[in-house]
C-alpha cells in the first residue's frame, strides 16, 4: 500500500543526490534504507537502556548502600596510612 510523505527541501535534495549519484536506483531505495538505519539504531539503544536498566537493578538487588562520604573517608585514612607506612 503506497503511502505519501513531505520530508521537506533539505531531504528531498538528499534523496535526489544518492538517485542521481547511482547509489540508490529510485527514492524509495532511499528512504527504505534510512529507515533499516534508524530501526537498527532504535534497536541497538534499546538494547543499551535494557541493559542498563538490568545493571541498576542488580545493583538494587546487591544489599544496602553506604554513603560515598563514608567510603571515601575509610579510602583516604587507608592510604594515608599506606602512605605513612612507606615512608618508614
Amino acid at each position: 500500500m503506497p503511502s505519501s510523505y513531505t520530508v521537506g527541501d533539505h531531504f528531498e535534495t538528499f534523496i535526489k543526490e544518492q538517485v542521481e549519484g547511482g547509489r540508490y536506483a529510485s527514492a524509495s531505495e532511499v528512504i527504505r534504507d534510512g529507515l533499516r538505519l534508524l530501526e537498527e539504531d532504535q534497536r541497538r539503544r534499546q538494547a543499551v537502556i535494557d541493559g542498563l536498566r538490568g545493571e541498576i537493578d542488580k545493583g538494587r538487588r546487591s544489599g544496602k548502600a553506604k554513603p560515598a562520604a563514608e567510603v571515601l573517608d575509610r579510602l583516604e585514612r587507608k592510604y594515608t596510612r599506606m602512605a605513612k607506612d612507606r615512608g618508614k
